[in-house]
């Protein structure tokens, strides 16, 4: 059995090198291809039929249209042909042309759907392929109290079919990890590109929020012992595939309530279609069936019947191109109506590592002297704080070597100190303020009033500017205890992160930032970022008892989290976005996994969330305004031959009763097709109130419909006129 062959510095480091050398940008895809077209045509003929289209009211009425005006068609050579309808004689091929157009309307609503869900299916084939049975090296008896690492435990060859929750493995370089679990032993650098797409590799390592990895994924360096968190076809990767593939898809409440909204201005439309054929024969102007079903088609809202599916879809698909999983449509459409947005300082607002910016002496102490005893402080510290400390110094001209007699005293919740004890006796401490003054007066000890002051205005005037004070002082054998002075560490807020929260502002959004900061170097870096409000020293109760009050105002709460500790909030959030690299539990707390781990994609989730709204929206907009139109090309081919003076209405000019419904009928198919790669794509989302969104909403898709479908009918026209009886 091989041992360990790298430290976690030089993990870290390779994994760093690695990803500099191969990071690679991800193509964007195309809205609509003729391929996805061909792959998707024979799903959409398949739900042709009556059990796929009950779940659509609307698109079920135009279902039962095109059956019943097919039965005319192959009913009507042995009846005598087509009747006349308002008055007007018919072409023979009417109703077989208006059963043929019915039946495309109910294909591309289809299609439109289809097109959605293979996008899903094609990322499901691709993560199936990362779910092949692999050797998976089992510790039969692993002991956690005993040898970490296993090296002198019995390992034994298994499937990873047959591992089970709670089964501990071993995994070296180059192999792939055969389970769901979490890293219990080791820091190794792994490669994600098959669940995340991003062929840089990443860090995991046990002990903490990063221990977390996923089956099919491979280790690139060293060796990690893993415990595993799901049964097999329990997995993360079992649950992404039916997630994308579309077969877990809930319908969204603001779906179910639009759904239910076209069903009554279906049934609406049917009432007037089915009061309008005596009322047509009582002017002495009879309406055909097909002309009447034709009408019926026309006035329900088929344009977004037809489209409503696929939204939804392509708005979850739309997170999936960004590597972030929905676990529903429902959390896709809340993150669309978020009006609070917490966000973690450390790596989203700022730029994850504090970096020592300034070495401030105390009590006249030389600052080479404090240079030289904060580094050697810091040089058993593999915090990226504990580094940028030891880089700093030797920018300042201290050259030091690790001692390897040296005691490390670890950092500890409790002590909130690390430090070295020196083999001369002397102790270094290096820490938060207090825990460091508390460790000075142990045994009696008092510091000098000058100093206690001199600590507290230097600790406040860093803290106020934003930055993170750490003390170091140190205990000298004989006894004499002293204040060195304090380590400026600085946040940086990352770039263009102001310009977004104001966009965010404008669109009502209020953003809060949560840290364990203390509040007034959190007051400084909220101020600096532009976020509306801030919690400091956010425990986890904090952060949950700060959700359930902005949900009690009515509000809706979107947060990100990795640890276990974020797991209470992520549950209570409406939109919880769990970090991939987190804890198994934080995963399943969230009902969003953000497989990139970046967590300022919580700004794009929102931006995803109200696309889709405002394209549900505008797509409904255009689809009830463009019917204008449409009263205008049929009611005048219905009565136009036994009330003249309706011609008037006939602003388009259509040449016949014929043409003008079966222009309309057309018109109202072929709009389909045109508006899926806007329901696929998503209107653009620009940031506004909600008042100039509506505004902007009616101008285009409002005005839209109803210029749109005059100029489509007339063209249409032109066309029909062309063919012989028409």
């Amino acid at each position: 059995m091989s041992t360990l062959t790298h430290t976690p510095e030089q993990a870290r480091r390779e994994a760093a090198e690695q990803a500099a050398a191969v990071r690679s940008a991800a193509k964007p895809r195309k809205t609509l291809t003729a391929a996805q077209v061909r792959a998707a045509l024979p799903d959409a003929l398949r739900k042709l039929h009556p059990r796929a289209q009950w779940r659509n009211p609307v698109m079920l009425i135009v279902w039962v249209g095109a059956a019943l005006t097919t039965a005319l068609a192959v009913a009507e050579p042995f009846l005598g042909g087509p009747q006349a309808s308002g008055g007007s004689a018919v072409p023979v091929s009417f109703t077989a042309a208006i059963a043929v157009w019915l039946w495309l309307t109910v294909v591309f609503a289809n299609l439109a759907e289809s097109i959605a869900e293979g996008r899903g299916k094609a990322q499901a084939d691709s993560l199936r392929q990362t779910r092949t049975s692999t050797t998976a090296h089992l510790v039969a008896d692993y002991d956690p109290a005993g040898d970490p690492a296993a090296e002198r435990a019995t390992l034994r060859a298994v499937s990873s079919a047959e591992l089970t929750l709670g089964d501990v493995v071993v995994v070296t370089a180059g192999e792939p990890i055969p389970g769901d679990g979490d890293i219990v032993w080791g820091i190794a650098s792994v490669d994600e590109s098959a669940i995340t797409g991003e062929s840089a590799p990443v860090v995991r390592e046990s002990g903490g929020d990063r221990s977390a990895v996923t089956g099919g994924t491979r280790v690139l360096s060293d060796r990690v012992v893993v415990r595993i968190t799901a049964k097999p076809g329990e997995t993360f990767v079992d649950r992404m595939i039916a997630l994308v593939e579309g077969a877990a898809r809930q319908r969204t409440p603001n779906e179910v309530a639009l759904n239910i909204l076209l069903a009554a201005l279906s049934i609406v439309f049917v009432t007037v279609a089915l009061t309008l054929g005596p009322i047509a024969s009582f002017a002495g102007a009879p309406v055909s069936i097909t002309v009447l079903v034709a009408l019926l088609v026309c006035l329900i809202p088929t344009t977004i019947g037809a489209l409503l599916s696929a939204i939804g879809i392509a708005g979850m698909d739309r997170l999936v191109q960004r590597n972030v999983l929905a676990m529903s449509g429902r959390a896709v459409e809340a993150a669309g109506d978020v009006t609070t947005l917490l966000l973690d300082k450390t790596g989203t607002i700022t730029h994850g590592n504090r970096r020592a910016s300034a070495f401030v002496p105390l009590g006249g102490v030389p600052e080479a002297e404090f240079a030289a005893a904060a580094a050697r402080s810091s040089l058993a510290d593999p915090t990226p704080e504990g580094t940028s400390i030891v880089d700093f110094a030797r920018l300042a001209g201290v050259q030091l070597e690790a001692d390897p007699t040296a005691v490390v005293v670890p950092f500890t919740a409790q002590t909130r100190m690390s430090g070295l004890d020196l083999p001369d006796g002397t102790q270094l401490r290096k820490g938060a303020g207090s825990a460091v003054a508390a460790w000075l007066e142990e045994g009696g000890a008092q510091l000098p009033a000058g100093a206690a002051a001199e600590l507290r205005e230097v600790v406040e005037r860093i803290s106020q500017s934003g930055g993170t004070p750490l003390v170091v002082a140190e205990k000298r054998a004989a006894g004499a205890a002293r204040l060195l002075g304090v380590i400026h560490l600085k946040d940086v807020v990352k770039e263009g992160l102001t310009e977004r929260f104001r966009e965010l502002r404008a669109m009502g959004i209020r953003t809060v930032m949560v840290t364990g900061d203390n509040p007034l170097t959190a007051a400084a870096i909220a101020r600096e970022a532009g976020v509306d409000d801030f919690l400091a020293e956010a425990t986890p109760e904090d952060k949950l008892g700060y959700i359930r009050r902005e949900q009690d105002g009515g509000r809706l709460v979107a947060m990100t989290g990795d640890g276990t500790n974020d797991a209470p909030a992520l549950a209570q959030a409406d939109v919880g976005v769990a970090m991939n690299t987190g804890t198994s539990a934080a995963k399943e707390a969230g009902n969003m996994v953000d497989l990139d781990s970046d967590p300022t994609k919580l700004i794009d989730i929102v931006a995803i969330g109200k696309q889709l709204l405002i394209t549900r929206g505008a797509l409904t907009t255009f689809s009830i305004a463009n019917d204008i139109a449409k009263y205008f090309a049929i009611i005048p081919a219905l009565f136009m031959g036994a009330f003249p003076g309706l011609a008037v209405l006939n602003v388009m000019g259509l040449h016949s009763p014929a043409s003008a419904v079966l222009s309309a009928v057309i018109f109202n198919a072929i709009v389909i097709v045109f508006l899926v790669p806007l329901a696929l794509r998503g209107v653009r989302y620009r940031p506004a109130s909600a008042a100039q969104l509506l505004g902007r909403n009616l101008a285009i898709y409002g005005l839209g419909g109803i210029v749109t479908p005059f100029i489509g009918i007339w063209l249409i026209d032109l066309l029909v006129r062309l063919i012989p009886g028409f």
